[in-house]
């Protein structure tokens, strides 16, 4: 079985709005709500774990009982970086968990034809993710001034969500107590694991400031989402 781990214990510093960004009103529900009801409604995931804050952990759990995302087997805390807040919502599986699919909480416009894709690739590789080539000139840069111009044929921007083997995600968390990362997929990476990069959409975006929303709020009016 699948299961999927819905992220949303961030601390949000650089989102200034009223409102933690995870329960902000994207349209007329919570930004959560609607990966959660992609994921609940996909019939290739069997159970969801929701990492909350402590900032949160009381709205989120009313939204899943207001929305009725049945799947949801257990809302927990989250720890102090990512991997930790990943590696609380690995404790509560079930057993027969074999493919664990970790997605942001702050990425609404998941579809299910994305979700297929990824753990389609997942059950092949071991590990897939889902991304999109980078568009524009990206530089490296330091103290100011430019290092080198990379080629942007071979980057992509990485997004959620990621799919791994249980077994293959677990002994990577628990080999990364010292390690600085900035995805579950580099966890992986850092064992020597290959990861299968599958397209994503440009309109799954991340938001993580007050701008991110206001653009949110165009996709789902233009109804970009549904790519």
């Amino acid at each position: 079985m699948t299961s999927a781990i819905v992220v949303a214990a961030g601390k949000g510093k650089r989102f200034a709005g009223r409102l933690p960004k995870i329960i902000s009103r994207l349209g007329a529900k919570p930004v959560i709500y609607y990966s959660l009801l992609t994921l609940n409604r996909h019939p290739g995931i069997n159970e969801i774990i929701v990492v909350a804050s402590r900032n949160n952990i009381k709205e989120i759990s009313a939204i899943i009982r207001r929305y009725k995302i049945n799947k949801v087997k257990k809302v927990v805390l989250g720890g102090k970086e990512r991997k930790d807040s990943v590696f609380q919502g690995l404790k509560p599986l079930s057993p027969d968990t074999g493919y664990v699919l970790i997605h942001d909480g702050a990425r609404p416009f998941i579809s299910a034809g994305m979700v297929s894709s990824v753990l389609g690739a997942a059950k092949r590789f071991g590990a897939a993710i889902v991304g999109a080539p980078v568009k524009y000139t990206v530089k490296e840069v330091f103290d100011n001034t430019v290092v080198k111009t990379l080629n942007r044929e071979s980057l992509w921007e990485i997004q959620t969500p990621q799919v791994f083997k249980k077994k293959l995600i677990l002994e990577a968390c628990k080999k990364a107590k010292r390690l600085k990362v900035t995805d579950d997929a580099m966890l992986v990476e850092k064992l020597g694991g290959r990861v299968k990069v599958v397209f994503g959409s440009y309109s799954n975006i991340k938001i993580t400031t007050a701008e991110d929303l206001i653009l949110a709020e165009a996709i789902l009016k233009k109804g970009l989402c549904q790519e």
